[in-house]
C-alpha cells in the first residue's frame, strides 16, 4: 500500500502540473484519432501509438510535438516515428523521421519534449498518421519488492489512460496487454474494460490539450528480468577471412529479490511452483552464418548450452550453472567467428564494416554496452556511421606479431534494448600489402634462427689453446684427474684393508692358521704395488701449481692411510701370534683393543678427508 501511495502521489502531481498547461496550445495542430497499444509482456515495455494528425489551421507545419513527463522520459531508451503512407486495409510503413529534443517556451520541466520533423509541410485541412514506438526500461517495478523461492512475482505498471499531448485528441483509446491474464488489480475507469490478459481503456473523446489521468496496474509477471550491468562487445577484424565476435556479460536477476533459503531438491521437482520467478535459460539469436561458437564462465566451458539453425538462423541457449532468482548475479562469455565477406565492403577507396550495434540475446537490457571494434594494425582515416547517438572513442590493442598495435574505435551507450541491434558503419583505409606483415615477419624469424643455429654449429667457440686461461684449465684438468686416481686407489687400500679384517674373523671361527698367513701375503703384495703408484701421483700433485690449494689434503690422505695400514698389519701380527700360542680369546682381545682403538679413529679421519678432497 506504501508504493501505491507513493505512485499515486507522483502521478497526482504530475496530473496537477499539466493541468495548469492545458490552457496554452502550441499549434493549430489536433489529433483526429489516437490509438495507443501498450505491451507488457516482457519486462521492455513498449508502447506504440498511431496518431492521424490534421493541421486546422492557416499555418503551414513542419513538425510534430511528444511529450513525456520527466519521470517517464528518464527511463525512455528508444523513440522512432514512422510515416504510416496509405488508407484503409493497404498501409505500408514508410522511413523513420528524425526526432530531436525540443525546447518550446511556457514549458516546464516537469514535462520533456520532443520533435518530430515532417518530409513536407502539412497544410491546412491536410492530415497524415504516425506510428510512434517508445520503448522504456526499468519501468515495471517489483510489489512486493521480496519473495520466497515459491512465490510467484507481482509488478506495478503506471501510466495514463489518456494520450498525453501539447494537441487536443478528438478520439483516443487504450489497449494493455499482459504476459497472463492473473490481475490483482488495475484502476477503473469510464469505458474499461477487462477480457483475459488484455485491458482496454476508452474511447474517450474530445479531450484536451495535456490531458493526463494516473492507472495503475497490479499483475502477475514471471518472465526474466535479465538486466546486464555492463556488456562488453569486442569485434576483431582480420583480412585473413574472420570477424571474431567476443562478448562479456555481467547479468542480474532485477526481479523481486529472493528471500529466504534456496532449495535444489524442491525446484527439481516442481520448477514451475518452487521457482516460477526464476529465469533458467536465455536465447541469444546469431547470423546464420556464425561458427567456431562457445559459451562459458570464469570455471571453464559450460556444455548445458545448445545450438540449433538452419540457412536463415542460428539460435544459442544459454543455460546458466544455477536458476536466477531476484537479486542473483550470473557472468560468463559467449564467442563466435562470421566470415568477413558477409560484413566487410570496400566503398570509394575504403573499406567497411557493416554489423549490427547490440547483443543478440532476446529481450536483454543492458545498462551500459561498450562496442570495441579491433581495426587491423596500419588501419588509418577511421571513420564511424551510426543509426543513434553513441559516445566515441578509440585506443590500441597490443596483439601478437604486432609492432605499433591496433587501432580500436570504441563506442559506447548506455540503456540498450534489443531496438538498438542495427546497423553501424566503420570506415578506415588499409593497404592490403600490410597483410604480408605478419608473414613476413614469420618467415624472417625462423631464417635468423635456422642461421644463428648453423652458425653456432660451425663456428669454433673454443678458448684460443696458447692462452694462459687455456692452459690454466689443461692443468687443473690434469689435477682433477690424479686426483679422482689417488681416490680411487685409497678406496681400493681400504677395500684391501678390509680383506685382512675378514680374515682375522674366519681365522677365530675356524682357527686355520695358514689361511690367515696366505691372506695377510696377499694383501702385503697388493699393498706395497698401489703404495708405490700413489707415490707417484702424489709426486706429480707437488709439482703442479694447479694442485697447491689442494696437495696438503691430499698429504694428509696419503699419511693417515698409510698409519692406517700400519696399525691393520700389526694387529694382524698379534691375532695369528697369539693363536699360534694359543693364548685364550679375552688375552687376546686384551691385546688387540689398544689398536683397535686407533684403526677405529684413523679409518674415521681418512674417511674425512675422502670426503673433503671430492667436494674439491
Amino acid at each position: 500500500m506504501g508504493l501505491r501511495l507513493r505512485l499515486g502521489l507522483r502521478l497526482g502531481i504530475v496530473a496537477l502540473t499539466i493541468t495548469l498547461l492545458s490552457t496554452s496550445v502550441l499549434s493549430d495542430l489536433l489529433l483526429s484519432k489516437v490509438d495507443r497499444r501498450v505491451d507488457l509482456t516482457s519486462q521492455i515495455v513498449r508502447i506504440t501509438s498511431t496518431l492521424k494528425v490534421e493541421n486546422a489551421g492557416f499555418d503551414l507545419v513542419s513538425d510534430v510535438l511528444l511529450a513525456f513527463p520527466e519521470l517517464q522520459a528518464r527511463k525512455l531508451a528508444y523513440l522512432t516515428a514512422t510515416l504510416i503512407e496509405g488508407k484503409g486495409k493497404v498501409k505500408n510503413a514508410g522511413v523513420s523521421l528524425p526526432i530531436e529534443v525540443a525546447n518550446p517556451k511556457g514549458m516546464p520541466p516537469a514535462l520533456k519534449i520532443y520533435s518530430v520533423s515532417l518530409p513536407m509541410a502539412l497544410g491546412q485541412g491536410n492530415s497524415l498518421t504516425l506510428d510512434v514506438l517508445a520503448v522504456y526500461t526499468h519501468t515495471l517495478q517489483p510489489f512486493p519488492e521480496k519473495i520466497t523461492q515459491s512465490d510467484i512475482q507481482l509488478v506495478l505498471f503506471q501510466d495514463s489512460a489518456h494520450y498525453l499531448s501539447p494537441y487536443p485528441a478528438k478520439v483516443q483509446s487504450l489497449s494493455i496487454k499482459l504476459p497472463v491474464d492473473r490481475i490483482e488489480s488495475y484502476t477503473k475507469l469510464e469505458n474499461t474494460k477487462s477480457h483475459g490478459s488484455e485491458i482496454k481503456y476508452g474511447p474517450y473523446e474530445n479531450l484536451p490539450p495535456f490531458s493526463y489521468l494516473p492507472i495503475v496496474i497490479h499483475f502477475e509477471f514471471n518472465q526474466p528480468f535479465a538486466v546486464s550491468q555492463d556488456v562488453v562487445r569486442e569485434i576483431e577484424i582480420s583480412h585473413w577471412g574472420c570477424v571474431q565476435i567476443t562478448e562479456h556479460y555481467n547479468i542480474i536477476h532485477a526481479g523481486a529479490k529472493s528471500k529466504g533459503e534456496f532449495s535444489r531438491l524442491d525446484y527439481q521437482a516442481r520448477a514451475h511452483i518452487r521457482g516460477a520467478s526464476a529465469f533458467r535459460h536465455l536465447v541469444a539469436k546469431l547470423p546464420p552464418s556464425a561458427h567456431s561458437i562457445y559459451y562459458r564462465d570464469e570455471i571453464g566451458n559450460i556444455s548445458t548450452s545448445n545450438l540449433w539453425g538452419d540457412t536463415k538462423k542460428k539460435e544459442l541457449l544459454i543455460e546458466p550453472r544455477y536458476p536466477l532468482f531476484g537479486g542473483w548475479r550470473t557472468a560468463f562469455t559467449i564467442g563466435y567467428g562470421l566470415p568477413l565477406q558477409d560484413f566487410l565492403f570496400e566503398s570509394v577507396g575504403k573499406h567497411f564494416l557493416n554489423i549490427s550495434f547490440g547483443p543478440p540475446i532476446n529481450e536483454l537490457v543492458v545498462n551500459n554496452l561498450i562496442v570495441k571494434v579491433v581495426l587491423p594494425e596500419g588501419s588509418g582515416d577511421i571513420s564511424i556511421s551510426t543509426p543513434f547517438p553513441v559516445k566515441q572513442g578509440q585506443e590500441t590493442k597490443i596483439s601478437h606479431l604486432d609492432v605499433v598495435g591496433r587501432p580500436v574505435v570504441v563506442l559506447e551507450k548506455g540503456n540498450v534494448v534489443p531496438e538498438h541491434n542495427q546497423y553501424f558503419q566503420v570506415y578506415y583505409r588499409f593497404n592490403k600489402l600490410s597483410m604480408l606483415r605478419e608473414p613476413f615477419m614469420l618467415i624472417s624469424g625462423f631464417f635468423f634462427l635456422f642461421v644463428a643455429c648453423t652458425v653456432y654449429m660451425h663456428v669454433d667457440l673454443s678458448i684460443s689453446k696458447s692462452s694462459a686461461s687455456y692452459l690454466a684449465k689443461l692443468q687443473w684438468d690434469e689435477v682433477r684427474a690424479t686426483i679422482q686416481q689417488v681416490e680411487s686407489i685409497i678406496n681400493q687400500l681400504l677395500e684391501a684393508h678390509e680383506k685382512l679384517e675378514a680374515s682375522l674373523c674366519d681365522l677365530s671361527r675356524t682357527g686355520d692358521i695358514q689361511a690367515c698367513k696366505m691372506a695377510r701375503k696377499t694383501a702385503d703384495m697388493f699393498l706395497k704395488e698401489q703404495s708405490k703408484e700413489l707415490k707417484t701421483l702424489f709426486s706429480f700433485l707437488q709439482s703442479s701449481p694447479s694442485a697447491a690449494h689442494i696437495v696438503s689434503k691430499v698429504e694428509d690422505l696419503v699419511l693417515r692411510e698409510r698409519e692406517l695400514q700400519e696399525r691393520l698389519i700389526a694387529k694382524h701380527t698379534t691375532v695369528v701370534d697369539c693363536y699360534e700360542r694359543k693364548f685364550a680369546s679375552r688375552e687376546i682381545e686384551a691385546r688387540v683393543a689398544p689398536l683397535e682403538q686407533k684403526i677405529i679413529a684413523l679409518r674415521k679421519e681418512v674417511e674425512d678427508l675422502l670426503e673433503y678432497i671430492d667436494e674439491i
